[in-house]
């Protein structure tokens, strides 16, 4: 504890608010208005701090990556922009719509909401055709035909429409995690949150879904992903932020944080990863 806060009042400084990004990546979209603001977010399981009071906003078409080591909140923080984790305290704003008790707030946002996760969880029961579909007419109505049709359009989207009348059993886990992305897309979000979507993931599978989340970046999706994989961060990010028990260590552009990191905190963990 003691080693703690020393290394907090010696190198850290407190994070800006979203500082002025470096020109988006060459084929990106300008941003725009902040789209997620989140004010003091904590949460705690027992006596373990997750979240220590999170502050931070994202910007329409904005790519955050949020880094940092195992435990220090990263995947519980995106967890409850979508509300499958209820913040202890502060708020979180999603496109002009606070997350609350109230039931119906937390349907709108999820319905802007997609999210992917370390594992693809397909149904394997269906074709990967009707995994993507089956949302899209159950919960908005949509047309058998329509379904197909747009199905198909994110499976050219995401690299892999021969694999639309195949079940998930018959995929390798980096087409499983693909299809989990069209399925995701499928519901027409605003935004799309990704937690380690290549953890589980041999290593000769994780650049064909990096491939598909680069697609997605260039297309204008705001975007925040939990991710180890540095060189993919420095790539596509507009912005880094560095999780470290539960707080913002530091954020700043990809060349900011990986190039000159401020905290020695940084530059210890990105020592061991780079």
């Amino acid at each position: 504890a003691a080693s703690s806060s020393m290394r907090r009042e010696s190198d850290s400084a407190e994070p800006s608010q979203n500082p002025t990004p470096e020109a988006p990546p060459s084929g990106r979209p300008a941003l725009g208005d902040p789209i997620i603001v989140a004010t003091d977010v904590k949460k705690s399981f027992g006596d373990f701090v997750a979240l220590a009071g999170i502050t931070m906003s994202v910007r329409e078409r904005e790519v955050v990556v949020i880094i940092g080591p195992s435990g220090s909140g990263k995947s519980t923080f995106i967890r409850c922009i979508n509300r499958l984790e209820a913040q202890d305290d502060g708020t979180i704003v999603v496109d002009g719509i606070e997350l609350t008790n109230d039931v119906k707030n937390v349907e709108k946002i999820r319905s802007e909401v997609g999210m992917v996760f370390q594992q693809s969880s397909l149904f394997p029961e269906h074709t990967v055709l009707e995994n993507i579909t089956l949302a899209p007419i159950e919960v908005r109505g949509m047309s058998q035909d329509e379904a197909d049709r747009i199905g198909m359009e994110l499976l050219e989207r995401v690299g892999i429409p021969e694999q639309a009348g195949k079940y998930p059993d018959q995929l390798s886990g980096g087409q499983q995690q693909r299809v989990a992305i069209a399925r995701s897309l499928a519901m027409e979000p605003k935004i799309m949150l990704f937690d380690e979507p290549t953890s589980a993931l041999d290593p000769e599978m994780i650049t064909e879904v990096l491939d598909a989340m680069r697609r997605l970046a260039r297309s204008g999706m705001t975007m925040i992903i939990v991710s180890h994989e540095m060189g993919f961060a420095r790539e596509v990010a507009d912005r880094i932020l560095f999780f470290d028990e539960g707080t913002i260590l530091e954020e700043g552009t990809p060349t900011e944080v990986f190039e000159t990191p401020r905290n020695e905190r940084t530059r210890a963990f990105l020592g061991q990863v780079l």
